[in-house]
């Protein structure tokens, strides 16, 4: 099975939106950028630069430093990253928005929780994106939400409006299943990443996604979890991938 995953664009009227005055175009896009992580502040700075329009105003490492930077370089656009499963920075977000009202706040996520991603638009974000997501569709999504006052913007797996709007189905994506099926099959990091052709990192990233989504806190819990919410839904429980045949 390909790792390839769909992804879903929505645009849509925030709520209690009326309508303004048209704005001017702007002459370039200010962005603040947030990540804890030093390599992927400089890749997406770079991603950024390349465009004509965008400024790279500012670059923060700690979420607990981004509201007081915010409030000194009023950014048209700050985006950061979530990007542990215990982390809601909700707080983070509604104190942005106090602070500079006038900045779109980006979230840019591994996640893709439907509950965690109408939290984060109930507190104020105008655009939550999927890591999953191209260099193309980061930069149009970026530019769309700044020129369309009072709209957010969604960039998911297909599958999490899939999986809302059908009762009958788990809260895990389609590769989140193999991996915990796997993870049932008493197979640690390195033997998944070998069963599915992927890097042991890449394990580690669905399984924090997966005790995130499910509320875990071991393997055994999460897989516990998951066949109670799957008996509970009437889908069947884990069972682990096909192995690929080899040409």
């Amino acid at each position: 099975m390909s790792d390839k995953t769909t992804f879903a664009s929505r645009v849509a009227p925030q709520r209690g939106w009326k309508p303004g005055p048209v704005l001017r175009k702007r002459d370039h896009i200010r962005i603040l950028i947030a990540d804890e992580h030093k390599l992927m502040r400089e890749v997406l700075r770079e991603v950024l630069l390349a465009e004509e329009d965008f400024r790279v105003v500012d670059d923060s490492y700690a979420l607990e430093s981004l509201v007081d930077l915010v409030a000194r370089v009023r950014p048209d656009v700050v985006l950061f990253d979530i990007d542990k499963p215990h982390m809601t920075p909700i707080d983070v977000v509604r104190s942005l928005r106090q602070v500079s009202p006038d900045t779109v706040v980006a979230v840019l996520s591994m996640y893709d929780d439907i509950e965690l991603i109408k939290s984060m638009l109930r507190a104020g974000v105008r655009c939550y994106l999927h890591k999953g997501i191209g260099r193309q569709d980061l930069v149009s999504a970026l530019r769309g939400v700044v020129d369309a006052e009072g709209k957010v913007t969604l960039a998911v797996p297909r599958e999490t409006f899939v999986n809302t709007d059908t009762g009958y189905s788990v809260p895990l994506s389609e590769r989140e299943q193999e991996v915990l099926a796997l993870v049932a099959a008493a197979m640690s990091n390195r033997q998944i990443a070998g069963r599915l052709s992927v890097t042991e990192g890449t394990v580690k990233r669905h399984l924090r996604n997966i005790f995130h989504k499910l509320g875990a806190v071991s393997r055994i819990d999460a897989v516990n979890k998951y066949n109670a919410i799957a008996s509970s839904r009437g889908v069947g429980c884990l069972r682990p991938p096909l192995k690929r045949l080899r040409n």
